[in-house]
Formats: C-alpha cells, structure tokens, sequence
C-alpha cells in the first residue's frame, strides 16, 4: 500500500523453450538431464529445479524511492539493501519484489520530446547497478522481482503519462530500454520473474461504459480504484501491459511476468468482479499474443478495519477459477483485520497461493507494519516443505 506518507524522498539455449516456455522449461530441462534452474510455471503453481515453491518475503520496496539504480546510485543504496536482504535471509525467506523506474525520475532517461533513450545516459550504469543488487541477492538465495512501473502515487508524471498514451513512447522505452535489460539479466539465478506495474487501479478512470467487456469499469464504481487521478482508460493501461509483457517473453521466453492488481476485485471474475488481467483482455488492448501474464499476484488490505468479502484472506485460492498462480504481493497485519503477521502467512501458504510478500521491508511512512514484524511472519514458514510448497531456495547451482 503506497500513500503520500510512505514517500521521505546455464541452461543452454536448446532448451529455453520458444513456446511458452513459462510452463514448459522444467520438463524440456529433465529431456536433457539438466536442472531447469529458473523459477516456472506449471499450471497453478511455481516450480524451481523441480520442486513446487512458495515465495516467502517482503517487498523491499525502495531505499530511495525512484534513485535506486542507474547513474551509480546503487553503490550509495547497497548497504540499505543488503541489510534488508540479510533480514529476509535470516527469516528464512526467499524473495523480494522491488519498485525500479516507478514514474522514471531517472530511469529510464527520456528526451525532450518524451522520448527513452536508454536506461541510462550511455555508461551502462544501470544494468551494472542491476546486476550488483542481483548478485548480492543470490548470495542470500533470494529472488528478485522488479515492479517497473507505479500507479498508486502520481508526482512527476509527465514522463509515464507518455508511454501509457503514445505508442511511438512505448516502443522507445521497450526497444531502448526494456529490451536491453531482459538481455542483460535473463540469466541471471537471482531474477525471479518481473511485475509491469503496480496497481494501476490508482490511476484508472472507473465507470467508464464500453460495449467491449475487458474495458467496462463500471464495475468499479464507488470501490476507491481512482484514488491517485482517474486519468487512462482500462483499455489504455491494458495496451501498456501488454506490450511490455510481449517484449519481456519474446527476448526471454523463459521469463515469469506479472502485474500487480490494487485487490482481487480486477483479477477474478467470480463475485461480480472482473479479471482485466487475463490473457483475453490483454491481447484485446494491445493485439500482441505473447503479452500475457504467467501468473497474477494481487494485494489485500483491510478497509475500515474489514476485508471484503470476495479478499484473499477469506477464500482459497481455488476458489477465484483461476488458471495460473496468484501471489498476495502486498499485505500487513495493520490492515489485516486483526489478524497476525504470523497468521497471514501461514494462511496464505495453507490456502492454495503461490506466494506471500509483506509490505514493505524498508518501513519508512506509514501504512506499513515495522520491518521486525514483517520478519516475524516470514519466518513463520521459515524450512517449509509441506502441500503448500517448499520456501528454502538454493540458488548457487542455477544458471
């Protein structure tokens, strides 16, 4: 939950499948002998080197928000990161989900015409600073997932507001920026999968009528979606997704992509809600097939002291008629309806879910539970290796 107060400023090639390879690598892996070594998806659930997992952790979510990496600026942010990594670590979680261009305050870097040039300004910063953060990840057997892209908080805007509207903007950003960056990183052991945007709902215009189904927000009428500026259409942030997530699976195949819905009410179509996520409404808005999500994560928060009736925290995974995995990739016992951390993840590991991230580990502002408690609750699935899915991760045999 991001509010104004939060803000203080090798697998060899042969078989790295070509065709959805999010749920085929693991068994074109064991064709040949070998450990797949990168999370994947098979069904509903996530598999790493064989075995189902569970991804247990916190969102990082910033040190500085928006001047984390490029320009060198991960060298000043290290330590910061690595005490938070340690903290997960000794908790025995197993992955972290961590904002990165946010609305691209410097990066990625645009011209004056709004255009990307590149992730950084020519130095290679960036993806020096990227790796460095992922390498010190895999020290810690700790998956990283980077959420590119914020749409709960609108500041300097401009930039973002470019690529959600103009395609020649959009394409800059993935051919100069996006591209490079899955090539740069694809192999890497530590890369756990990539999150486009975080809930674009903030920034969504609800109520909007529209004889296309995908693109109808009435539905969202009176929900709060539009909290940070009702400003783009469904259909507009769909494109947005749907373009990135094709660049990102067309240059690495392998990769695990998602998006971060506000709640459950956008991502399921039980109860009267509506999944603008799925692989139809995607591929409605932006017409690029291979730019759907391979598993969908969401965030829960009480309201007024209550979940909604239709929030993960009331049902089974089972229960939403998904088809792929769904990660709660933000949550706190603040807004937990006086439930526990601890309870929190363990009912999120025992009801049918692929993953638990608290939010978020560097506990600066306000809606957010103490860095201290979020350990408690990753470590209540400290050494699990049950129904739900095996935590501990060894990494330092992959790629």
């Amino acid at each position: 939950m991001l509010t104004s107060r939060d803000l203080t400023i090798d697998v060899n090639d042969d078989i790295r499948c070509l065709a959805d390879a999010a749920d085929t690598c693991y068994s074109a892996a064991l064709s040949h002998g070998l450990g797949c070594g990168y999370v994947t998806r098979q069904g509903t659930n996530l598999i790493h080197n064989g075995q189902k997992i569970f991804l247990s952790g916190a969102n990082t979510a910033w040190v500085a928000y928006g001047y984390d990496f490029g320009n060198n600026q991960y060298q000043y942010r290290r330590d910061r990161y690595i005490y938070l990594m340690d903290k997960v670590k000794e908790a025995g979680g197993n992955s972290m989900r961590t904002w990165v261009h946010i609305e691209g305050a410097t990066s990625p870097v645009f011209d004056s015409n709004g255009c990307v040039t590149g992730l950084d300004k020519g130095d290679g910063s960036f993806v020096k600073d990227f790796i460095q953060y992922l390498d010190d990840a895999k020290e810690r057997n700790i998956l990283i997932f980077p959420c590119l892209w914020n749409g709960a908080l609108k500041q300097n805007h401009n930039n973002l507001q470019g690529l959600i509207t103009d395609s020649h903007k959009l394409q800059c950003y993935i051919d100069k920026a996006l591209i490079p960056w899955v090539k740069a990183v694809k192999d890497h052991p530590a890369l756990g999968g990539w999150d486009i945007i975080n809930e674009m709902e903030g920034e969504i215009k609800p109520g909007v009528h529209d004889s296309e189904p995908c693109f109808d927000t009435t539905f969202l009428v009176n929900s709060g979606a539009g909290w940070a500026g009702a400003t783009y259409t469904a259909e507009q942030f769909l494109k947005f997704i749907n373009w990135q997530v094709d660049a990102i699976r067309r240059t690495d195949p392998t990769a695990l992509v998602t998006a971060g819905s506000w709640s459950q009410r956008s991502q399921t179509d039980k109860w009267n809600d509506k999944n603008l996520y799925s692989d139809e409404c995607l591929v409605k808005a932006g017409g690029k097939t291979q730019g759907t999500l391979t598993f969908y994560s969401t965030h829960s928060y009480d309201w007024q002291g209550h979940f909604s009736a239709d929030a993960p925290f009331k049902h089974n995974f089972s229960e939403y008629g998904l088809d792929k995995p769904l990660v709660v990739a933000e949550f706190n016992s603040m807004h937990g309806e006086g439930m526990t951390i601890e309870q929190m993840f363990q009912y999120l590991y025992t009801h049918g879910y692929a993953g638990a991230w608290s939010w978020h580990a560097q506990a600066d502002g306000g809606d957010t539970d103490p860095t201290d408690t979020q350990m408690r609750g990753i470590a209540a699935l400290r050494g699990k290796h049950e129904a739900g899915g095996v935590v501990p991760l060894d990494l330092s045999g992959s790629g």
